[in-house]
């Protein structure tokens, strides 16, 4: 259901997929220059890794692929991202984008929305992921805000339409007290009217399963497409995509399920091939 705000979207993910709930893969890239896990390694060192992971995930069949800032802990505000940071994840963007066909996607972290858009911009991709596109939040980095009224204006300034807003209504690692007395739908509508152009649902923390109730007040709530962003594995995969319109996946690809280690290409195989029987 529609929220009657603006004239309905095209799907996004049609645009950028062309597939049925389509399945984009994390890229979780080693420590950055100016984090503190960071030991000086080259940036060769990091795009070889990333590239790794991207060629596994491009051989077990997935759809997309979404790089990460994940070994940066703990992630600062948006307005603490480092230049450092978005010169090395343009790097390794730029990289990828040599190596594959597949639509690639950028999320800074803590909600760096912004030095996202600089990166996608710079590097071909498709979309960036936005932790909080309206309201607010408290989150393990603090008092977060939303990004929306900026980040779009600075999309803009970069003639960056072809670059898609995907949006978390409901953030992992943080709590929205502060929107409490506002409900599910309502901060569907928020996202939609802000103009983001897909919406995710995630569960608590990584690796957390998105619950139905979750997906479904959401999509509910909205015109836009409604993947997850959390919790995906090949023994619920059938039951979320019975709704949800497609998804992230991250910690379950990887060998032993831990989302630093790199990417089983079995696994992502025979995640794939259950999905290809639900589209």
């Amino acid at each position: 259901m529609g929220g009657g705000i603006f004239p309905k979207k095209k799907n996004a993910l049609t645009e950028i997929f062309q597939v049925k709930k389509p399945i984009i893969g994390m890229v979780h890239l080693k420590p950055l220059p100016g984090s503190p896990r960071y030991k000086g390694e080259s940036i060769n060192e990091i795009i070889e890794f990333a590239l790794e992971d991207v060629r596994r995930l491009e051989a077990g069949g997935v759809d997309g692929l979404q790089i990460e800032n994940a070994w940066d802990l703990p992630f600062p505000k948006p307005e603490d991202f480092g230049f450092e940071t978005v010169a090395a994840m343009t790097a390794v963007g730029v990289e990828i984008s040599k190596i594959t066909k597949l639509p690639l996607g950028v999320n800074c972290l803590a909600n760096a929305v912004i030095p996202a858009i600089a990166i996608a911009k710079a590097s071909q991709a498709k979309w960036v992921r936005s932790n909080q596109w309206v309201n607010a939040y408290i989150a393990n980095e603090g008092f977060v805000e939303g990004a929306s009224a900026k980040a779009m204006r600075y999309k803009a300034r970069l003639f960056g339409d072809d670059i898609k807003i995907l949006a978390d209504v409901h953030v992992k690692h943080g709590s929205h007290a502060i929107v409490a007395d506002r409900s599910l739908a309502e901060q569907t509508r928020d996202n939609e009217f802000f103009d983001a152009d897909v919406l995710i649902a995630t569960g608590n923390r990584t690796g957390d399963e998105t619950s139905l109730d979750e997906i479904l007040g959401i999509k509910e709530s909205t015109s836009l497409p409604v993947i997850i962003g959390s919790g995906m594995t090949e023994q619920n995969a059938a039951k979320i995509l019975s709704v949800a319109d497609g998804a992230i996946v991250g910690s379950f690809l990887k060998e032993n399920g831990n989302w630093w280690e790199p990417v089983d290409v079995d696994k992502v195989k025979r995640f794939m091939e259950q999905v290809y029987t639900l589209r």
